[in-house]
């Protein structure tokens, strides 16, 4: 299978430069500084002449005038190499700091799916780790291509000036030279982008094992992890090695183009220096000056790994705001929600060849009525929610909200009159108030009563801090049922007119199950509510239940109605009966 060719450098390095082109000054005051830097070079090369034909040969030359002349020019060179390198540095952070906000903000509108389908190891290390080296490499790198392109058009023209036949012997170093920088290049392109996806691989096999540590100890699977991370490190040094001969097969090959050439100019000139009478000072600088083109052309030649490197960690930001598609909306945004919703010929697929998750269903809720979903695992019940605020969208059939497709809203004002308790709550590494208030106008003294109505009072007195206390990484100092009950203290908060309670009293003991259970039954006052029910004990007062399976509803009514005809709900539910009997 032939790979895609590699895209121009010009073209990529437009994609790159909306976010590197501020701030404008820096650019000028580089550009000035690399231009003195480049022009000066010829200067060295130049001194020799007059030093060698005026000082050594003729005597004529004033003692003090060569040493002062060498501390002024390697003085402002030294001064504008200084100036450049600050400049790139201020012009790398600020482009750095605009592709990471750019990135940030890009996530925050992403559809769903990104996050279903990339890993997150994959997107920090992206927005976090690449665009920073890459930023790096690239900035260093465009550095050296612009001051050594410079020195070499610096030098050449000089050499032009001295002996123009001599110069055409340079000018056939040229082609050769980017032939073979050319063809490195495309296959160390190549290379870096395998490495970069094989390294994502392995971020994530670390990810996975960071977060089933429990599970993996448990089932003594570690050597199989082991030999897991042991195939993708070796992957991916496999690649890094190949990109490393790429790398390293440049500067020999262009060291012999230019010893090849070299010793032909130095051949002619001393060829022409029987013939023409050429003067040992003008022979010296047009040597020195021959000599000096290694240089920049071994830099040049050098440039391209950095260069290929940096464009393509830098690129994968830009794939990333470029490529990843916002989730569409409308435009609807009232000033009031009643919270009526309805589910009309809905049907789910997660993946064309797979059965649907929801098939043909059809439901709706009054405002203000509180209905339970129950069913097996794999029935549809998380589907049926998160369709709600479009954390995905049904393949057929229309979600209404108000009698209005929630498609046609505007996604923020959709989901702020949304509020949401589930299983597993997250709580950011903030303070508890911060967490309560998360997204919403700041009202200390508001959030303080909802943690207080959730049954959080008790806890906060033992905090030294008490709601100012950090909640730490994970929050991994709160219980199960202090996380559910800062999750509904968030929504009281939030004061939205519907709720959705995802399995939010399963896993708990007794004492924190009446707790949280006390402050849900404050919270679905008033609201419309759709509870995911695990311990059906707790839902024997909603308005209706339904149940579902493979998608399907096959039965809906009251918690008596359905107890009394005996179906799936009544098997379910004294099945569930005996098992807390079993545990308590």
């Amino acid at each position: 299978m032939s790979e895609a060719p590699v895209e121009p450098f010009i073209k990529r390095f437009r994609r790159v430069w909306p976010y590197f082109s501020t701030p404008l000054r820096a650019w000028g005051l580089a550009v000035i500084s690399v231009i003195v830097v480049s022009a000066s070079e010829p200067m060295i090369p130049a001194l020799l002449k007059p030093l060698l034909d005026n000082g050594f040969v003729a005597g004529s030359l004033e003692l003090w005038s060569v040493p002062l002349a060498i501390l002024t020019l390697f003085s402002v060179r030294g001064l504008a190499a200084f100036l450049a390198q600050m400049a790139l540095a201020k012009i790398a952070n600020q482009g750095v700091l605009n592709l990471r906000i750019a990135m940030f903000a890009k996530l925050q509108r992403a559809h769903p799916s990104l996050y279903a389908l990339t890993p997150s190891s994959s997107l920090s290390n992206t927005l976090v780790f690449e665009v920073q080296n890459g930023a790096g490499l690239l900035v260093n790198a465009t550095l050296s291509l612009a001051r050594d392109s410079l020195t070499l058009l610096a030098l050449a023209g000089y050499l032009l000036f001295l002996n123009w036949k001599l110069s055409l012997i340079v000018a056939l170093l040229l082609p050769a030279v980017a032939g073979v920088m050319r063809v490195l290049t495309d296959r160390l392109t190549r290379l870096t982008n395998q490495s970069q996806a094989s390294t994502d691989a392995l971020a994530y096999a670390v990810e996975e094992n960071s977060l089933a540590y429990r599970e993996i100890r448990l089932q003594g699977a570690q050597l199989q992890q082991e030999s897991r991370f042991e195939k993708l490190g070796a992957a991916l040094q496999s690649l890094v090695m190949k990109g490393m001969v790429s790398s390293a097969a440049i500067t020999p090959l262009t060291q012999v183009l230019s010893a090849v050439a070299l010793s032909a100019v130095i051949s002619v000139a001393l060829f022409q220096s029987t013939t023409d009478h050429t003067t040992v000072g003008g022979f010296a600088s047009f040597v020195t000056a021959m000599l000096m083109l290694v240089a920049p052309i071994k830099h040049l030649s050098e440039v391209a790994t950095p260069l290929t490197r940096g464009l393509a960690a830098i690129e994968r930001g830009l794939d990333l705001i470029e490529k990843t598609q916002d989730q569409t909306q409308g435009n609807f945004e009232p000033s009031k929600v009643l919270g009526e919703l309805e589910f009309k010929d809905i049907t789910v697929r997660y993946q064309a060849d797979l059965e649907p998750a929801i098939e043909r269903l059809n439901l709706k809720l009054q405002a203000g009525e509180i209905l339970a979903l129950v069913g097996a695992s794999g029935s549809g019940k998380t589907t049926v929610a998160n369709l709600i605020p479009r954390l995905i969208d049904p393949t057929e059939g229309h979600v209404l909200l108000d009698g209005v497709d929630v498609r046609d809203w505007k996604l923020k004002s959709l989901r702020q009159h949304i509020a949401l308790v589930s299983q597993n709550v997250v709580v950011l590494n903030d303070t508890l108030l911060n967490n309560v208030m998360l997204g919403q106008d700041a009202n200390a003294a508001k959030a303080l009563q909802c943690l207080e109505a959730a049954n959080l009072a008790d806890y906060l007195q033992t905090l030294p801090k008490g709601a100012d206390s950090l909640v730490g990484h994970n929050a991994q100092q709160l219980s199960g049922g202090q996380r559910q009950r800062l999750a509904i203290a968030r929504a009281l908060y939030k004061n939205a007119p519907i709720l959705l309670l995802d399995e939010a009293t399963s896993a708990l003991d007794n004492e924190s199950e009446r707790l949280v259970q006390e402050a849900l039954n404050r919270l679905t006052v008033g609201r419309t509510t759709l509870v995911i029910a695990h311990r059906l004990s707790t839902i024997e007062h909603a308005h209706r239940i339904v149940v579902l399976e493979k998608g399907r509803i096959i039965e809906m009514g009251t918690h008596q109605v359905l107890l009394a005809r005996g179906g799936v709900y009544a098997s379910y539910f004294k099945l569930g009966q005996g098992l807390e009997q079993t545990a308590s």
